[in-house]
């Protein structure tokens, strides 16, 4: 049985929706039957990435469109607490409701001099972007599902929260870490008001942040002295490979998101669900 019509009649945010991950999460929402909101961070002073933005995001909603469904797009940086709440009180004015938050905005910056190599501000740089964007729209969230009696949250961790955390991604698996520890508290002080909040943690997804010219795999074969291709695959045999051999793909992590926004999950909370590809050998 597959997702159709499991969101009918519901109103799904999701942040960080112009491309990749975001994007896919969106097209399978609508594809459940939700309207989806979706989100991109503001570019302010930069007229040209602006302007690409407004493309990205318009792709997204003929993307939606095409699966059947319909949405909006904002433009919201979840890393100012003034423009969350802003996004949240138009989308109440708008409809009313939210019933499901999907916190998809995240980035990460691979850290080749190592921890002691990595400063305060970075560290810092990394809770901003992977942590406190969730917390701050959770907090926004909440107060509104609680009044209309539940709904469903899932923040998109990593493994590089709690699998082989090294020191090229020391502060964004701390923040991740965090994330999932949030998640969890969440879980018990909302559960008996009908919202249940859960993870998920990809491993390596074929995405602009592993694949992009500036991605991982990037960073490491500029780092190294090496070609992309070399890079990605030594990085891929240092955590251990995958099982299924290749990477996961961002329509895969999405189906897992709808599953948990749904219903048919609502008895499922405080979870964190594993998609890695066989990255991660043990339980």
């Amino acid at each position: 049985m597959g997702a159709e019509g499991t969101l009918n009649g519901k109103v799904a945010l999701v942040s960080g929706a112009s491309r990749g991950l975001g994007r896919a999460t969106a097209v399978e929402l609508a594809a459940a039957g939700a309207y989806v909101v979706c989100t991109a961070r503001s570019t302010r002073g930069k007229a040209t990435q602006t302007d690409v933005d407004d493309l990205t995001l318009e792709g997204t909603l003929d993307a939606v469109r095409a699966a059947g469904g319909d949405g909006e797009w904002h433009r919201c940086d979840h890393t100012e607490p003034d423009q969350v709440e802003a996004l949240l009180r138009d989308v109440l004015e708008r409809h009313g409701r939210v019933d499901v938050l999907v916190n998809n905005v995240g980035a990460v910056r691979i850290r080749t001099d190592g921890f002691l190599g990595t400063s305060d501000d970075e560290f810092e740089w990394a809770l901003r972007m992977n942590f406190f964007t969730a917390l701050r729209a959770i907090r926004a969230t909440i107060p509104v599902m609680v009044q209309q009696g539940g709904g469903a949250i899932v923040n998109v961790a990593s493994v590089n929260a709690f699998f082989q955390p090294d020191a090229g991604t020391i502060d964004y698996g701390a923040a991740k870490a965090a994330l999932l520890n949030l998640s969890k508290s969440l879980a018990q002080e909302f559960g008996a008001k009908g919202i249940h909040v859960n993870c998920v943690s990809p491993g390596p997804v074929a995405t602009e942040l592993w694949l992009g010219d500036h991605g991982v795999a990037a960073t490491v074969a500029a780092a190294s002295g090496v070609d992309v291709d070399t890079a990605r695959a030594n990085v891929v045999e240092s955590i251990g490979g995958f099982a299924t051999g290749r990477f996961t793909t961002p329509e895969e992590v999405a189906t897992l998101v709808v599953l948990l926004a749904s219903d048919r999950t609502a008895n499922v909370t405080g979870a964190n669900y594993v998609i890695d590809g066989g990255l991660i050998k043990t339980t």
